[in-house]
């Protein structure tokens, strides 16, 4: 086992959440040492896990990308190989790209209460060789979802079928779909990206869903943003159009929590009006349930709807009987012939990239843990983890989280602490759902993620806007236990 140099801060993943805690760490903690651990070959995350055909954002780019590396495209909506290049442009540009440890995937983080350290077990993901590192602080920016598997149902028969099955957490790159009848299976963000792209070589494209999904359409290009950029200097104008698209997609989720009819009014004026005449709008994409039940989908210049009003996709709504040696049985009867599967049907979650962690050498569950401000865990000493909103960007709480653990650091250093964490004490804290949705990743593993409490600091909000308010107004040491090493201090009060 290889023991590497001392380090303040191990981050562990290379795509927007890390790169951006490396930055936010640095800027507000200057001479700080950090090292990014990431597992795969490549910057980008989650942008370098998905290649699948369409691969793209799913909020706006604006949001999406960092605050302080402005966007310079002008499309609203950014394919997955920009996102990556953008990623890697911007890791370069502030050196952090030099700090990243490619191959090395976290098993294993030991907290050691003597020294006030954590000791991290990496593996290399092609030689299976083991190494540590030790570190004053560990920043999770792994996501919530496992990279290894994808979640794909049991269907009767798959192993009959003649043609190609494929899941699009790992499409296969030497996938040949070019003039063949290719079926895919799901309505959400990923299928919405998949189908179009699918239907531009494809004989023909059918998108095959259980129950609707509702879809909101948006222009690649805004004359707004685009006046706005041209009028102002872009470190100007940056902010501007971010806040502008945050507030945009806030008012999305306000309409479609405060008055849900009116949204659906919309959501459903747009499918028509985009749709062949007469074409049957209720059934294939009148949802079962409120908006933001589930995610809305972004169908950029309702590409959606001009893939079918063109006879390229074709959407059916229906349950799988079976699948056979040609293609897939309905429940209705019918029968949808495939030369090509794909089984968009969604993610697994994963608490901290499924890394096993341990408190002087007991092993801690982090889904019996209450959640601290969206990023600590309850009585887990200088431990952080980013973990996006369900109803707008990633980047917008990644920053959050980023800019949270930058001052906690610093408040520390001030003082000469060496651990700090969240502690709950004997108050009873209710319990609920940290994420208000019903998709059916977070229904299938509803005790997948740590708990979230129902009063602050401990309840993990999906309000952008409110947490922005109250990271300006933060109470540093609000429910928290400072010390130093092999010594604790009680907070005044």
């Amino acid at each position: 086992m290889t023991i590497e140099d001392v380090v303040d801060v191990v981050i562990i993943g290379a795509g927007i959440s890390g790169i951006g805690a490396a930055y936010r760490i640095t800027e507000h903690n200057p001479g700080t040492s950090f090292v990014i651990l990431e597992r795969r070959e490549h910057i980008g995350g989650t942008w370098d896990l998905f290649r699948y055909p369409g691969v793209r954002s799913d909020s706006s780019i604006f949001t999406l990308c960092l605050p302080y590396e402005p966007w310079t495209g002008r499309e609203r909506v950014a394919d997955g190989d920009e996102i990556r290049e953008y990623l890697t442009d911007a890791a370069r540009k502030h050196g952090i790209d030099q700090h990243i440890r490619f191959n090395s995937h976290v098993v294993a983080a030991d907290w050691d209460s003597s020294a006030d350290a954590w000791t991290v077990t990496v593996e290399d993901s092609t030689t299976g060789a083991s190494r540590t590192y030790r570190s004053r602080f560990v920043f999770f920016g792994s996501g919530y979802y496992n990279y290894d598997d994808g979640y794909t149902p049991e269907f009767p028969g798959v192993e009959t079928f003649a043609g190609t099955v494929a899941h699009p957490q790992h499409w296969p790159q030497d996938l040949d779909y070019t003039g063949k009848k290719v079926v895919v299976i799901g309505s959400g963000a990923t299928a919405m990206s998949l189908v179009p792209a699918l239907a531009q070589r494809a004989a023909q494209v059918t998108m095959l869903q259980r129950t609707p999904t509702y879809l909101i359409s948006a222009t690649r290009y805004s004359s707004l943003i685009d006046l706005i950029a041209k009028v102002l200097p872009r470190k100007v104008a940056h902010p501007i159009i971010r806040f502008f698209m945050a507030f945009f997609e806030g008012v999305i989720w306000f309409l479609a929590r405060k008055t849900p009819p009116i949204l659906k009014w919309m959501l459903r004026q747009q499918a028509v009006k985009n749709l062949p005449e007469g074409y049957d709008v209720d059934t294939h994409f009148k949802p079962p349930y409120e908006p933001w039940d589930q995610r809305l989908c972004l169908i950029p210049d309702a590409d959606l709807y001009a893939e079918i009003s063109a006879g390229r996709v074709e959407v059916v709504t229906d349950r799988i009987d079976h699948i056979d040696a040609t293609g897939i049985a309905l429940q209705s009867g019918g029968h949808l012939d495939a030369d090509v599967i794909i089984t968009a049907t969604g993610l697994q979650l994963q608490a901290l990239g499924g890394v096993r962690i341990s408190l002087d050498g007991t092993e801690i569950k982090p889904t019996e843990r209450f959640v601290y401000k969206a990023h600590m865990l309850e009585d887990v000493p200088n431990l952080f983890w980013c973990v996006g909103y369900t109803n707008a960007s990633w980047t917008l709480r990644a920053d959050i989280t980023a800019r949270a653990t930058a001052k906690l650091m610093s408040h520390m250093a001030a003082r000469g602490y060496t651990h700090a964490y969240p502690h709950l004490g004997d108050e009873p804290m209710a319990e609920k759902s940290a994420w208000d949705i019903q998709a059916g990743y977070v229904l299938r593993s509803p005790h997948a993620l740590p708990r979230s409490g129902t009063k602050r600091p401990w309840n993990v909000r999906q309000n952008y806007f409110a947490d922005a308010l109250d990271y300006r107004f933060d109470r540093i040491e609000e429910s928290m236990v400072f010390g130093r090493a092999g010594e604790q201090i009680p907070l005044a009060g």
